[in-house]
């Protein structure tokens, strides 16, 4: 895992085509995991009927552009536990560059809690991304969890408006719907968030930008569209 740690982005360090995030009804799997205060903490040690877990960075504009809906569901829905899984930035530029120390990553997630405002829980993974791995490495996936540690709802891009609705369902005793499609970022915040990245961060993104649109916005809500989901009962035990 030498390269997880990525010094430059581009599409081609995630398998776009095959997501290997846990499946609706398999068990989540539990991490020691480092919080914003230096302390430690387990990613399924949560009081709330359910987690909904997402994953961001600081440089990531996906995770950026659904930062205020999220809010609003997070306030919507007091009794579920919310929490962010820190991992390596999405889009390292100058000034924020790839995390070559711990130190240097919790810095990043600590600028996300003080200097962007996140009220979330941010729980920062080590540095090879063991935790990120387990859940598939994409930059800006989601998933509600049961307190059994079971996955009922998951999509390898979080869509708000969707991640409501299976939360909805599930908090109602229903199976979750599927996932949503997904949205690109929002233009303003998306490029906020690569200029605040540093030089390189967008130039990156832009060499990559008409693989992503194939492979995300045409592609895979094709598979959306044509996939039958998979309902489990919100308490299922697995």
């Amino acid at each position: 895992m030498t390269d997880y740690n990525y010094d430059s982005f581009s599409a081609g360090e995630y398998e776009l085509d095959d997501f290997k995030g846990p499946a609706v009804g398999r068990k989540a799997q539990d991490f020691t995991m480092q919080t914003t205060d230096g302390g430690q903490r387990q990613l399924l040690d949560f009081n709330g009927d359910f987690l909904v877990l997402e994953i961001g960075s600081i440089t990531c504009p996906l995770y950026q552009s659904r930062r205020a809906k999220m809010k609003t569901l997070a306030e919507k829905h007091p009794d579920t536990s919310f929490t962010i899984m820190y991992v390596r930035e999405a889009h390292p530029g100058q000034t924020r560059p790839k995390h070559l120390d711990a130190e240097g990553k919790l810095s990043n997630a600590r600028a996300l809690r003080y200097e962007d405002g996140e009220g979330r829980t941010i729980l920062i993974d080590d540095l090879n991304g063991h935790a990120h791995v387990a859940y598939g490495s994409y930059p800006n996936a989601v998933f509600i969890i049961n307190k059994n540690h079971c996955v009922v709802y998951y999509s390898d891009w979080n869509n708000p408006k969707s991640t409501d609705r299976a939360l909805a369902n599930l908090k109602a005793g229903k199976p979750a719907s599927g996932m949503g499609m997904f949205l690109p970022a929002i233009p303003s915040v998306g490029m906020a968030t690569l200029k605040n990245a540093g030089k390189g961060a967008g130039m990156d993104f832009l060499r990559s930008f008409p693989s992503l649109v194939w492979k995300n916005l045409i592609k895979r809500n094709l598979r959306v569209l044509l996939r039958r989901p998979n309902p489990v009962s919100p308490d299922t035990n697995c």
